[in-house]
């Protein structure tokens, strides 16, 4: 990318942590410019994994040093079968139902329908859901994010230089990092890194999870959606499936309006990493700039969270809080 628009960067970071490492790199974009390592930090990616044959059923990709693959791998197991055990496990302790799974969805598509360039704009309902085929139990095919070609970028620039632009100025007020593994007896299939990184973001920005106007989620699967807002503090651990199926995340009705681009659950789901997305709708609805059946009214405060590896098993968790100026 540097040989192609004639840079010559003078911080470089390529972090890579899946659907959390966009996230993540902004919050290091951030650090570099407050040490004067950078004014302006270029955050982009691209991919084609449509086009390649890349999805969730694809074999996993995994280090023979992790201790779990001796165990796992006779299994062969692939992304999704992953994300059904957390989801199993989280119904078994929980009674989280498909049902409650599937109003993730429907908000995800009552938002798609008004966005002109999302793979799936068609409305569903949660029997739609439920009468999809089994991806891998209890998983339904659209309980499981599209996969599309795509791209995007950001552009984090010191204070200074932002406001001597036109755009509306977005603010980044906390950020948190976190992995969570299988180590040291961490095997719970029902929480996500967003246990850690969460708090660690609202502390640092000095804000609580009822301060938020709008969030964006990472959204591989529906549980992952579940999961995450369950560990940021949005309801209460296990009383996320009756807080979804209240309609609290649809813009204009619920108490949490999320993803109203559609998410990586109908919008599109670029090269895997689908983090970007998130950074880029939060700020888009920071400037008022969404479109008004999906815009929160005053939206001054937006969360963005990334989960990138696996659910049920190792990922990297990166979770933002901005400002509108």
């Amino acid at each position: 990318m540097a040989d192609y628009l004639g840079l010559r960067p003078r911080h470089v970071d390529s972090t890579d942590t899946g659907g959390s490492a966009y996230l993540i790199h902004v919050s290091h974009a951030a650090q570099a410019i407050a040490m004067g390592k950078c004014n302006v930090a270029l955050i982009t990616l691209a991919g084609r994994p449509r086009s390649e044959g890349s999805s969730g059923v694809a074999p996993r990709l995994v280090g023979a040093g992790t201790p779990d693959v001796p165990w796992e791998a006779p299994y062969a197991p692939v992304t999704v079968n992953m994300y059904a055990l957390a989801a199993a496990r989280h119904m078994y302790e929980y009674g989280t139902t498909s049902e409650q799974l599937a109003w993730i969805k429907v908000a995800a598509a009552t938002h798609a329908q008004y966005n002109p360039n999302a793979m799936l704009r068609d409305q569903v309902s949660v029997d739609d859901v439920l009468a999809s085929p089994m991806i891998s139990d209890p998983l339904h095919r659209l309980d499981c994010c599209v996969v599309s070609d795509g791209g995007g970028a950001l552009v984090v620039v010191r204070p200074e230089i932002a406001r001597s632009l036109k755009r509306p100025v977005v603010n980044i007020l906390g950020a948190g990092e976190a992995i969570k593994g299988q180590l040291n007896g961490q095997v719970d299939l029902t929480f996500s890194g967003a246990a850690w990184s969460g708090p660690r973001a609202f502390e640092e920005a000095g804000v609580k999870p009822s301060d938020i106007d709008y969030a964006s989620i990472y959204d591989s699967f529906t549980i992952t959606v579940l999961m995450q807002i369950e560990d940021l503090g949005f309801c209460e651990k296990g009383k996320g499936g009756a807080f979804v199926a209240d309609g609290n995340l649809i813009s204009g009705v619920g108490k949490l309006p999320f993803n109203t681009d559609g998410g990586g659950l109908c919008n599109n789901h670029p090269a895997n990493r689908g983090g970007i997305t998130k950074v880029i709708e939060a700020v888009r609805q920071l400037r008022g700039e969404t479109h008004a059946k999906v815009q929160v009214p005053d939206c001054n405060l937006a969360l963005a969270q990334g989960t990138g590896g696996l659910l049920g098993s190792r990922h990297g968790s990166a979770t933002l809080i901005m400002e509108r100026a």
